[in-house]
Order: C-alpha cells, then sequence, then structure tokens
C-alpha cells in the first residue's frame, strides 16, 4: 500500500500518480449543504420530473416535523406526496416489499428521503424494485439491478451513515437473519440535501451511533485497497472533523457550529467509502446487525479499534499518517506503535460516547461466533481490507472483540 499524505500536494499527488497508474473514477450526487436548505429538496425533485413523489420517512421524523415541513415545500411547488413510513431500523426484505406496493399503487415517479440511513437504504429498496421488480434479495452483490431506477432525492437526519451519497443499500434478509449488500453505482442518489437543522432531534444514542459510523468509514476508506489521492483526503478530514466534534455534540446538542462541521464529516466519509469501500469492521457489523437487529454505528465502535490492530500487524503505515493527523502520536513514532496508539484513542472516544467495551454487552454469544465469522468473510467489504483473513482469523477477532 502506498505512502499516505494527510495534505496532497502537487509534488506528492505525481508521485502517487507515478506509482498507482490507473483510471479513477468518484461517484458523487449533486450535494446542496446548508442550514435551512431542506425546501431545495423539494426543488429538486420537481426539477427530476416528480408530480406523484413518494416521500419515505420513518415515525420518529414525523414525530420531529420535519416529514410536515417536507410535504409543505412540496406542496408549494404544486405536488402532492405519498408518505411512507411503514420501516423499522435496520429496514427489512418485507418492509422493502411493502414500500414498493405503496410506490406501485399511488403510481409514482421520483423518491424523496427523509431520515437515516435505515430510511434511506429502504428508499433505495424501493427505487431498485420499482425499476427492476422480483425480491429485494435477489439483488445482493455487485451491480446486479441492471434496470435505471426512478429519481431520487434524499434529505439525511443522521450525521454518518453516508447513505445519502454512497451506492450502497444495506437490507436485513428476516429468513437467514443477516444483512445483505447491495453495491451498485445506480444507488447514487441523484441529489442528496444536507440541512444540519435536521441533526438536533436525534437521540443521543443514535447521536453518538451514527457519528462512529462515519468515523469508522473515514478509517476504513482511508486505509482500503481501493483507496485513491481523490477519496484520501475526504476520509482523513472526516475522521479529524469527527474525533473532533462528536463528544460537543452530544454535550451541547443545540449548538449548530459543531452540528455542521458533523453534516460535513458524514458526507465527506460517505464519499470517501462509496468510491474507496470498506473493511473488516463493516463485513463483521453487518453479520451481527443482521443477527441481532442492533444499531451499526454501536457494532462498529465496539469492533474498529481490534480491526485496527489486527490490520495494521500486517501494515501499519496508513494508521500512522491518521494517528499522527489527529495528534495522537509524533510524526516520528514507529508505525506499529502509532497504530495502536489510535487503536487506544478510538476506544477511548467509543467508551466517552456510551458505547459498550465488547460484543458479549451487545448479546452476541460464544456460540453466535462460528456463524458471524463465516458470514462476515462473504461480506463485500472484504474484498478491499487491508490484510485478508480465514475463517479461523475472524473467529479470533469477534472473540478479541467479545
Amino acid at each position: 500500500m502506498g505512502a499516505r499524505y494527510p495534505t496532497l500536494t502537487p509534488e506528492l499527488d505525481r508521485g502517487r500518480a507515478a506509482a498507482t497508474p490507473r483510471l479513477l473514477k468518484f461517484h458523487a450526487p449533486e450535494i446542496v449543504f446548508g442550514i435551512d436548505s431542506m425546501v431545495e429538496a423539494a426543488h429538486a425533485a420537481v426539477r427530476l420530473g416528480a408530480q406523484r413523489p413518494m416521500l419515505v420517512t420513518d415515525p420518529g421524523l414525523i414525530e420531529a416535523g420535519w416529514s410536515d415541513e417536507m410535504v409543505t415545500h412540496l406542496a408549494g411547488m404544486g405536488v402532492r406526496a405519498a408518505i411512507w413510513s411503514d420501516l423499522t431500523p435496520n429496514p427489512k426484505d418485507h418492509e422493502v416489499a411493502a414500500g414498493y406496493q405503496k410506490y406501485a399503487e399511488h403510481g409514482c415517479d421520483v423518491i424523496v428521503a427523509v431520515g437515516g440511513g435505515s430510511v434511506i437504504d429502504a428508499a433505495k429498496g424501493v427505487a431498485i424494485l420499482a425499476a427492476n421488480g422480483g425480491d429485494i434479495l435477489d439483488y445482493e452483490g455487485v451491480d446486479k439491478a441492471q434496470v435505471p431506477i426512478p429519481p431520487m432525492v434524499v434529505v439525511p437526519s443522521t450525521s454518518g451513515t453516508g447513505a445519502d451519497v454512497s451506492q450502497f443499500c444495506i437490507v436485513t434478509d428476516t429468513t437467514r437473519n443477516t444483512k445483505i449488500t447491495i453495491l451498485g453505482r445506480a444507488l447514487v442518489p441523484d441529489i442528496t440535501v444536507i440541512d444540519p437543522r435536521l441533526l438536533t432531534t436525534m437521540p443521543e444514542w443514535l447521536n453518538a451511533a451514527t457519528g462512529l459510523d462515519a468515523l469508522t468509514h473515514g478509517i476504513e476508506a482511508f486505509v482500503s485497497l481501493g483507496h485513491n489521492q481523490l477519496t484520501d483526503h475526504h476520509a482523513l478530514r472526516a475522521v479529524q472533523m469527527v474525533t473532533d466534534n462528536l463528544v460537543h455534540t452530544i454535550e451541547r446538542p443545540n449548538e449548530m457550529p459543531a452540528r455542521v462541521l458533523m453534516a460535513q464529516a458524514a458526507l465527506e466519509a460517505g464519499l470517501a467509502f462509496t468510491n474507496a469501500i470498506l473493511g473488516a469492521a463493516h463485513a463483521m457489523s453487518h453479520q451481527v446487525g443482521g443477527l441481532l437487529d442492533l444499531p451499526h454505528g454501536v457494532i462498529n465502535g465496539v469492533l474498529l479499534p481490534h480491526v485496527i490492530r489486527f490490520n495494521a500487524e500486517a501494515d501499519p503505515e496508513p494508521y500512522q499518517v491518521i494517528a499522527t493527523s489527529l495528534g495522537v502520536t509524533d510524526p516520528g513514532a514507529p508505525a506499529a506503535e502509532a497504530a495502536l496508539a489510535l487503536a487506544d484513542r478510538i476506544d477511548r472516544l467509543a467508551r466517552d460516547v456510551g458505547v459498550p467495551r465488547g460484543l458479549a454487552e451487545l448479546g452476541v454469544s460464544e456460540d453466535d461466533l462460528p456463524r458471524l465469522a463465516k458470514t462476515a468473510l462473504q461480506d463485500a467489504c472484504m474484498s478491499t481490507n487491508p490484510r485478508s483473513a480465514d475463517e479461523a482469523q475472524m473467529h479470533a477477532l469477534f472473540r478479541a472483540a467479545l
């Protein structure tokens, strides 16, 4: 893996390009960012042809008033939205099927999603079925949805999942009790509107969970086998912003400057990982989340320090760059020492925001480990983890996190 640089000067950039002469692509939606920007989502929907939009949201967003605000903005543009909110955290296969039925019954054309990662993933699932038919589980893997999906506008209400800019859709297979990963360029939303006001109504636990998810996105994208000079900068900035601001947003939830920075951190982490892909922490987290229906970011917070230590045994240098950028170690510290210090720093941050110390506290048992290890190796995110692993190593990694 090539050397990493917190800031890529032209000289360093040329050096990296010469070392890795390959074609680079960077997928991103149109992005609108700023306080009070939600109204722009209504303008965007109409610009994309909305006459009968479907608004995907959840009961929490309805209670907080954000759904009504979106409906009002759409009405101001002369369109009436069909609302679907019958979904739960970690959207299930049967919920996506029900959402598609709602879409079809109302003859919808454009999808507007207002919510966190679960809402946006559910909206992507509905869009896949609207264009391609079948069962959402048929599309597990890469580029399985061949027919272009309906236009999609998203307004994220959390600061961490990255679903609003990513080519990922995560759905729970309720038969196997695992999460499937659907990956494809067509799943990048057309337009994402990021209004930091929405972050102020997150519960504290969700703020912590999604913030740790963004942190994991940044770190895993930076060390990913798929990283490049277009993703490194976003990944490193996201890690710095989450580390500097997450605790602040929990202690003073209504102070907007830190919220704006967390919204930007989530955005930049999303841009990094959708282009560089992820690694073992996400491959493992998907399995635990599917088994126990737990918050994804909380699981990441438990797993990430262990994955850093595991990967650093093979190549600690990229973690050294992250540790140096955070001021965890001096630039001259040995790479292996810096990587371990980074893992400890992430562990402390997770504890500071209330994450349990191990998977056992989340309900994982020793008996679950063989199955978790086997299915984690099959997850798409393992393909870009910087260190390969066999089933025994994955089992040992789960046990270390227990």
